[in-house]
């Protein structure tokens, strides 16, 4: 696996045009990846049935295991190859690819709804108070991902953002921005474009900074937007999974006083006219 360089790159970092999972943690991105890959499996198997494999990889625990040695290392040989010729036609439902940036992994998602299996989680584990995973901090849903340029932005949320905003649909919103390895894009400009496109989409969307209904979540890696509308982000805690098994008594004894990751980074909320007042005030108590 060590001298595997990734030929050519197909699918194997983070592009727009991807769906996916992006995951903050605390250091070890490699044990990550692993809590990453068993909390997924556990819950994407529960929403969407066992994960269908190929015939190839079904019979590589087969019976050939009852073969001499060399016809064993023979077969594997041929097996591995007949996977990596047919790797880029067929995705499997939860693939890590390349981030971009430090203590953060991307899962690309295949055939399921990013947002609907992150949400169940959440939902779980608040409820539950089941601590599930060491090093995963926040885990957060890309339902869509597009080049990190203002005009590509404009155009892409344009249509994206109609299934939760389009009239007749409406709903309070907030903003939440964050960029990495990133210094070309203007927080002020891309919060105040969106929110211009969710207000042009329905004017009865409105901004609310305390308990919205929706929270856009803007995460910038390098060149790469990524984008989700999630629900309950106040009462998930900002999807953090350490943050959200905590019972609300201890919740409300550690919150004031701690500086957990999302505190630690600035976190922006749409801006408006009418808005835009009480906007800097937020961001000036997030510094």
């Amino acid at each position: 696996a060590g001298r595997a360089k990734r030929p050519r790159g197909a699918g194997r970092q983070l592009e727009a045009g991807m769906r996916g999972i992006l995951i903050t943690c605390n250091m070890n991105e490699r044990k990550c990846v692993g809590e990453a890959y068993s909390l997924l499996g556990e819950y994407g198997d529960l929403l969407y049935g066992p994960e269908q494999f190929s015939d190839h990889e079904e019979r590589l625990s087969g019976s050939d295991r009852e073969e001499d040695e060399d016809d064993v290392e023979a077969a594997l040989k041929k097996e591995v190859g007949q996977i990596r010729a047919s790797t880029e036609q067929k995705l499997r439902r939860f693939q890590s690819v390349e981030s971009g940036a430090n203590n953060v992994v991307f899962i690309r998602t295949q055939g399921i709804e990013p947002e609907n299996l992150v949400h169940h989680i959440l939902k779980d584990m608040h409820t539950t108070k089941k601590k599930k995973t060491r090093v995963i901090l926040r885990m957060l849903p890309i339902s869509g991902t597009c080049k990190a340029f203002m005009e590509d932005m404009k155009k892409y949320t344009e249509t994206f953002f109609e299934p939760w905003f389009k009239a007749p649909n409406k709903g309070t919103f907030q903003i939440v921005y964050k960029a990495r390895n990133n210094s070309h894009m203007s927080r002020e400009e891309v919060i105040k474009e969106l929110a211009g496109i969710v207000g042009s989409l329905n004017p009865e969307n409105k901004v609310d900074l305390n308990n919205p209904q929706y929270t856009i979540v803007v995460e910038i890696i390098k060149t790469v937007c990524c984008l989700s509308v999630v629900r309950d982000y106040v009462l998930f805690r900002k999807y953090n999974l350490q943050e959200v098994v905590k019972s609300n008594k201890e919740d409300a004894q550690q919150n004031p006083s701690s500086v957990t990751e999302e505190q630690n980074s600035e976190v922006a909320k749409a801006e408006t006219d009418e808005q835009e007042k009480s906007s800097k005030e937020v961001k000036e108590e997030n510094k």
